[in-house]
């Protein structure tokens, strides 16, 4: 017998794609220019950190209404990027930014809280582990990924891992495990070779939307011999393993691996790695962050590996509390080994009727913030930015040909 888990949120329509939702679209816009200028080779890195918990200097709501927007040099100097080879060499790229117009900074309209004891996991545990084998293998949830130091990331091409900075550079060493980084990939050992089936389109949107339509952990299919399942596909064979990859280059911005000269900014918590082999499986594109207001329902979802779900995928969508320019605050119930999520969205294709996914932020962690004097906790993620997209588009691509619009 097929069981299903199925979750009511009141006042929210819980079909994603149905003709009664709101009318939230991906806005193109032109992107600025990040344009390497000149390449340096330095020092081989050391790798002596500590993997650990993100403490990262927060500039969000807590003070953007009190410092100034950075200069155009400044912004250079931070989107400046460290690459580590797989060799153990290192190279430091200046860049130089084109056709950006800076914009004021946006402030919070949050006035107090009461301070909340340290968590991740607020309240009743919201997350779902995903089991069933036909979501586990398919879009949107096969594009999570796991990392040897223990986070999580998110496939943004064949051969490019969007995660968190934090997750391979503690802000002034590169952690022990990132020589020799490694990315695994969840797929199926099927018994005696049997192909697996994908499972249907509708439920796989069901289980984004504010309703989630999942199978039961311990559902299964029977059917008598000779008889046709009634029920659908039937659930693949064969339990699911890490397919591992060594990484080529890691590409750091240098707003967060600032050295002996300052903390990491958690603004700049973001990190991409270049795989040695391509992976066949469909990823997810990369899109700039919209404002709470263009988010359906206000909601973000993402899946990764946190570290008391014994290496099993699990996804959770939760609302936006509160933004910055660079930072998303929310409660998304998130434990470590989550931490380098990529965060995504689905809305409409302009002037289609057809919805995709995108990754519009990189899920970075638990902090505390000092809100107008009081100190509060969030579980915070970095937002991309056009000039942030237009960064990771180039160590993409090698150059920003092809990174105009996003």
């Amino acid at each position: 017998m097929l069981l299903w888990l199925i979750i009511f949120i009141p006042g929210w329509t819980l079909s994603l794609g149905s003709e009664t939702e709101p009318d939230f679209t991906w806005h193109l816009s032109r992107i600025p220019q990040v344009v390497s200028e000149k390449t340096i080779h330095l020092a081989s890195p050391t790798f002596q950190a500590d993997a650990a918990a993100v403490k990262a200097t927060v500039c969000g709501i807590e003070c953007q209404e009190e410092l100034p927007a950075p200069s155009l040099s400044q912004l250079e100097d931070f989107l400046s990027y460290e690459t580590v080879f797989e060799n153990g060499t290192r190279t430091l790229t200046r860049v130089k930014v084109q056709g950006l117009v800076l914009e004021p900074t946006q402030n919070s309209s949050i006035k107090g809280a009461r301070p909340r004891r340290r968590r991740q996991v607020y309240g009743t545990d919201s997350r779902f582990s995903i089991l069933d084998k036909r979501f586990l293998t398919n879009f949107p949830f096969n594009t999570a990924v796991k990392l040897s130091t223990g986070c999580s990331g998110a496939l943004i091409s064949p051969n490019h891992v969007l995660t968190a900075a934090h997750c391979v550079h503690d802000g002034k060493d590169y952690v022990k495990g990132s020589k020799k980084l490694r990315v695994g990939v969840l797929k199926m050992r099927n018994k005696g070779g049997r192909k697996k089936r994908r499972g249907s389109r509708r439920s796989r949107r069901e289980a984004e939307s504010g309703g989630q339509s999942l199978e039961h952990p311990q559902a299964s299919t029977t059917q008598r011999p000779g008889k046709k399942s009634r029920r659908g596909p039937r659930v693949a064979q064969g339990r699911p393993s890490f397919q591992w990859t060594r990484v080529k280059s890691t590409h750091i911005p240098k707003g967060w691996a600032r050295g002996e000269n300052g903390d990491p900014a958690l603004d700049f918590d973001y990190a991409l790695l270049e795989l040695k082999r391509a992976q066949k499986q469909q990823h997810m594109e990369l899109g700039v962050s919209p404002t709470i207001t263009k988010l359906p329902g206000g909601r973000i979802h993402f899946s990764g590996f946190d570290n008391d779900r014994d290496d099993q995928l699990v996804y959770r969508f939760c609302s936006v509390s509160e933004e910055s320019n660079d930072l998303l605050y929310q409660y998304c119930d998130a434990e470590a080994g989550s931490t380098g999520s990529g965060i995504y969205l689905r809305l409409k294709e302009p002037g289609q009727k057809n919805w995709k996914r995108k990754i519009i932020a990189v899920y970075s962690g638990h902090q505390w913030v000092d809100v107008h004097g009081v100190q509060k906790d969030y579980n915070v993620a970095v937002r991309i930015t056009p000039l942030k997209y237009a960064q990771i588009c180039l160590w993409i691509h090698g150059n920003a040909a092809n990174c105009a619009y996003g």
